[in-house]
């Protein structure tokens, strides 16, 4: 049976950064000194210096918007079609932006599959047909959306692309994560609602899979499930766009997640991976897993890397991670890739470096 590799990934962000901009309009929401308090506290110990977004920001005089068109103007938030409107309007070209940059010209052949992730937007036709139309790919190609599974969902399509090249040798799987995050947030004095102002960025990475021994071998997988932690990440459609529950449980729930499950994901345990491309959901995701598996400081740098220069892009981000590990050839044999959502799940990924 034949081996499915990662042989490169290719990125792409829209244009403004609103990291600033959206710390500080969450912190006009909060009416509480003391939450007000604690929220200036976890901004200040985010490790996020940049996200980035399609809507642009207003500037520092600015009292009723957060972004030059009103999208977000206190007391007159978008409705969920308008948020859609605007994941139309803008979802296309980042897409096509990612892709481009992937290179398929100058691949022999061109993709046979094509698998579409997102969960912060839904039309039809959708991004699928964008691409076939932008890239002139072959109208019959084998298409998949994978729709509204959270930040792990790029784990599952690579799963699912690994699936295809391993039953269809010559398969070569076009993989693309897109989110625009930052169209779903919400007007709330809640603060872990609030909280998520200082997390989520927009995004986009286009990945190619095949058999051609190249990147990162894809070698199995793993999917964790938390018992009775349901509840700490739910993603919902709501009239006011997709209503997002973060509880700050979840960080404690990630790391007994993967202290129990650690023999079945890491058989020859921790010290046998070299590569560690953990999805970044945010600081004190990072400490869980890092304390959970007893982890060196070093072994996530590369992680809050990409958390501190682009945030949370939720399903895209650990594409991000594996794109800068394959950018820097990074020398070591095996890998393991990780990330988080509803369920509570983690779905974890085992790679390993490309024999040349």
């Amino acid at each position: 049976m034949s081996v499915a590799y990662l042989n490169r990934i290719a990125t792409a962000v829209p244009p403004h950064d609103v990291h600033a901009a959206f710390v500080n309009f969450a912190d006009r929401l909060l009416r509480d000194r003391r939450e007000h308090a604690l929220f200036r506290r976890m901004a200040d110990r985010s490790q996020i210096a940049h996200r980035w977004s399609c809507l642009a920001p207003t500037g520092p005089g600015a009292n009723e918007a957060i972004d030059t068109t009103g999208f977000y103007r206190f007391g007159s938030f978008p409705s969920t079609a308008d948020r859609m409107r605007r994941y139309e309007a803008e979802a296309p070209d980042l897409v096509t932006r990612a892709v481009e940059r992937l290179d398929l010209g100058l691949d022999p052949s061109p993709p046979t599959h094509l698998i579409i992730v997102s969960c912060t937007g839904l039309s039809a036709p959708g991004l699928d047909f964008t691409v076939i139309d932008r890239f002139g790919l072959d109208p019959s190609i084998e298409r998949t959306v994978i729709g509204f599974m959270g930040c792990y969902a790029a784990i599952n399509g690579l799963k699912l692309a690994r699936h295809i090249v391993r039953a269809e040798p010559k398969a070569r799987v076009l993989l693309v994560c897109i989110e625009l995050c930052t169209l779903h947030l919400q007007e709330s004095t809640d603060l872990e609602q609030v909280l998520t102002f200082l997390i989520f960025g927009d995004g986009c990475a286009a990945a190619l899979i095949s058999a051609e021994p190249l990147g990162f071998a894809l070698d199995g997988f793993q999917a964790i499930r938390v018992p009775g932690t349901a509840e700490q990440i739910t993603w919902q459609i709501r009239d006011c766009g997709f209503d997002m529950t973060l509880s700050g449980r979840v960080p404690g729930s990630i790391a007994d997640g993967l202290r129990s499950a650690s023999g079945r994901m890491l058989p020859d345990g921790p010290d046998a991976i070299d590569l560690w491309a953990v999805h970044p959901g945010g600081r004190s995701v990072l400490d869980a897993v890092e304390t959970a598996l007893d982890l060196p400081a070093s072994a996530l740098a590369t992680s809050r890397d990409i958390l501190r220069t682009y945030g949370n892009m939720s399903s895209a981000t650990v594409l991000f991670v594996l794109e800068e590990m394959l950018r820097e050839g990074r020398g070591g044999r095996s890998g393991c890739a990780m990330a988080f959502g509803p369920g509570l799940m983690a779905e974890t990924m085992r790679f390993s470096s490309a024999r040349h």
